[in-house]
């Protein structure tokens, strides 16, 4: 990210924690004026709740916080669910009376009808999302992680307030990443758990590499190899699909 529009927006990190996902969780943000040279740190916790529905609590919290900022607002996030929801599936929510292309009612509908308000409110060409890799030492990613997973812990979270100057984290605007726990993230040369494939709304999982590829070459398709379980989950969460038992 451009260095000289960071400095000339309003720029904020988010995230979101569930323990169990159904459980306890805790959403984390930081906001960033580098013209007034300020950082507020935001956060909550909900006793029973998912992640997805903390991450948008805190992408709520920034907007609702940041809606008499006339600056450009830039948001930081690791939920490609919550990028992709209100940036692109939103339109056919809201042709569709707020229901999927199944007629499901929308997860979530309050906090996106509430996310799509407020941007509406302060004007849409002056937000921006950017997806960033979640646990590669980027320091907005992490700080806001810390919050999120100590609210959903149940701790007492100190929240910071004031200038720039003295807040712990120096370098809170770089975007540099650890290039081996990317690599980690990526899975390049990692034996796959599961390849997912995902095709109008049918979720199929395959073994191999090849049965994934026959059935999404030539499609529109969204297609990822999982390393895990734990890493297969995410994926899905990030697709907006429903946690398995």
């Amino acid at each position: 990210m451009n260095k000289e529009i960071l400095e000339k927006s309003l720029v904020a990190f988010t995230d979101g924690s569930s323990l169990g996902n159904p459980g306890p969780g805790g959403w984390g943000a930081v906001l960033v004026s580098p013209r007034m040279e300020e950082i507020i740190e935001l956060g909550g916790m909900k006793p029973q709740t998912t992640n997805n529905e903390m991450e948008l609590s805190a992408i709520v919290a920034v907007l609702s916080h940041a809606v008499n900022n006339t600056e450009p607002l830039h948001i930081f996030t690791d939920s490609q669910y919550a990028i992709n929801g209100i940036t692109k599936w939103i339109n056919g929510w809201k042709q569709n009376g707020w229901k999927t292309k199944n007629g499901d009612p929308v997860k979530n509908m309050f906090y996106f009808k509430t996310m799509d308000e407020l941007i509406r409110e302060r004007g849409t060409n002056t937000v921006h999302f950017h997806h960033v890799s979640a646990h590669v030492g980027i320091p907005g990613n992490e700080r806001v992680d810390d919050i999120a997973r100590w609210f959903a812990e149940g701790q007492d979270v100190s929240l910071y307030r004031g200038n720039m100057a003295d807040y712990d984290i120096k370098n809170i605007l770089s975007f540099e990443y650890n290039a081996e726990e990317k690599q980690k993230r990526s899975g390049k040369g990692k034996s796959a758990y599961s390849y997912l494939s995902l095709i109008d709304g049918e979720l199929q999982k395959h073994t191999t590499w090849t049965e994934c590829e026959a059935r999404v070459s030539g499609k529109k398709a969204k297609f990822k190899k999982a390393l895990n379980a734990e890493h297969e989950q995410e994926i899905l969460e990030d697709w907006g699909l429903k946690k398995e038992d």
